[in-house]
């Protein structure tokens, strides 16, 4: 913590954050299509200068909560303390992270669908619209990299209870998704419209916001003796969370056998296990067991959760887990299982019909009513005005992102070696003109380049533009 003091300390540098934080503060990241608003402001009478005006705002406050983010893991990994965290706790900004997560959720399940349908949009580029779709996999990331301290969940307040909502809708997704036979593939077809191209990759997206939502969901149960009732009550009664982790180890949609090869997901891409590692116990797989642990060990949800016997079923196949290989690598894992043999001898609850008053979920609610027949609306309103923008509006665009994602910061914050984007092996060569992809061969580029070549060209001429 000594070097994250001195280095908090530097005024040049704490201006620069507060720079980046500022923004937040009026605007609260919701910004014209993105907050959802109802059509009396935002479509009806909404001109479409002023539409632009609140695209390009929206943009920035995007670039902003991409570096806080990118701030935030550097600041972890080279462990010189987590000023962006300290900000974010005091100026009150992880409730309207909450509530801006919710909103792109919306979003992404209400307007892009409608979007997708639209017969007549054929934008000529669709990273516009990608970097909406991605705006909800950066406040998730972010939200993974400072939720690790408890003052972050307890700066929450009440957004807690709709932030472990949306958890246990991605993790439901995710159960849902490895019975159908896992998450996509990346790989898309020839044949695939620049939409249909964008729908696979934001289902490809969907599968690794699920799992920082899993990372998200077991830091909040490490905070278990500090949540209110009615939190507490939605984990265990309203979703029965400890029952869905139990799905989770069952199904380990993040593991797959490829080719008669063990594959686990790890850092956007899956890799090969070798044999000798395959015993090894994988970090999602750790993150379910520690939440398992916090939620069915802590006296405080023990009060609270009720073991009926579809509850008891569900639990006892844990034990079918807990082998001493497990056991040496989680040693604290002993006391899930003596507890488990306890309830194995233990008679079930029945449910509790108490009445009690509890607080609920608000956001998703609340945004869903007030926007609840409008979709179709904001979508025509955005294919208009947002998602159509000209060739120089790109080409400025591109200039700003290109600021925003410095391959010196990327490959800071990322410093494995880069994959081939063509066949995943390890580059060692990047596109001279454009300096953002990397191929292992001259081959390779190649054929990637009927993908890769409109990007390529809208990227360079950003680059020439400064």
């Amino acid at each position: 913590m000594g070097g994250g003091a001195s280095k908090w300390g530097n005024r040049a540098f704490r201006d620069r954050v507060l720079l980046l934080l500022s923004p937040l503060w009026p605007l609260r990241i919701r910004l014209g299509f993105n907050r959802i608003q109802p059509p009396s402001s935002l479509l009806m009478h909404t001109r479409a200068p002023h539409a632009l005006t609140l695209w390009g705002r929206w943009n920035q406050q995007h670039e902003n909560l991409e570096k806080l983010n990118m701030q935030a893991i550097l600041d972890a990994t080279v462990s010189q303390g987590e000023p962006i965290q300290e900000l974010l706790v005091t100026h009150g900004k992880i409730p309207t992270l909450v509530e801006e997560l919710i909103a792109v959720e919306m979003w992404k399940q209400k307007v892009f669908p409608v979007l997708c349908r639209v017969e007549d949009f054929k934008p000529q580029n669709t990273f516009p619209i990608y970097m909406v779709i991605y705006h909800e996999a950066s406040i998730i990331n972010l939200l993974e990299t400072v939720f690790f301290h408890k003052e972050v969940c307890e700066s929450a307040e009440d957004t807690v209870l709709d932030l472990v909502d949306y958890c246990h809708r991605k993790l439901t997704l995710l159960v849902a998704r490895s019975g159908c036979g896992g998450p996509p593939e990346e790989e898309g077809s020839q044949e695939d419209n620049p939409m249909q191209e964008l729908q696979k990759q934001a289902e490809l997206m969907e599968f690794e916001i699920a799992l920082k939502a899993l990372s998200v969901l077991r830091y909040i149960t490490d905070c278990v003796d500090s949540l209110s009732l009615s939190t507490l009550s939605c984990m265990l009664s309203t979703h029965n969370l400890p029952c869905l982790l139990v799905e989770l180890l069952e199904h380990s949609p993040w593991s797959r056998q490829e080719g008669g090869k063990l594959q686990q997901f790890n850092g956007s891409r899956w890799h090969t296990v070798v044999p000798s590692e395959q015993q090894k116990l994988s970090k999602l797989d750790g993150q379910v067991w520690i939440a398992l642990y916090n939620l069915l060990l802590s006296p405080e949800a023990q009060a609270r959760y009720c073991l009926t016997s579809f509850a008891k079923g569900h639990l006892l196949k844990l034990q079918a887990f807990l082998t001493d290989t497990l056991l040496d690598q989680l040693p604290n894992l002993a006391h899930l299982q003596s507890f488990l043999a306890h309830l194995a001898l233990a008679e079930t609850q029945p449910p509790k019909k108490d009445l009690v008053l509890e607080q609920i979920p608000e956001i998703w609610e609340r945004l869903e009513r007030e926007n609840r027949g409008k979709w179709r609306a904001i979508a025509k309103h955005q294919v208009q005005h947002v998602f159509s923008p000209s060739e120089q509006d790109l080409r400025l665009q591109a200039q700003r992102w290109a600021e925003t994602y410095r391959l010196d910061v990327l490959e800071a914050v990322a410093p494995e070696r880069p994959y081939c984007v063509y066949c995943s092996a390890e580059a060692s060569k990047r596109c001279s003109r454009c300096r953002n992809e990397w191929y292992c061969s001259r081959e390779c580029q190649v054929k990637h380049w009927e993908k890769h070549g409109k990007t390529c060209v809208l990227a360079a001429q950003g680059d020439r533009a400064k």
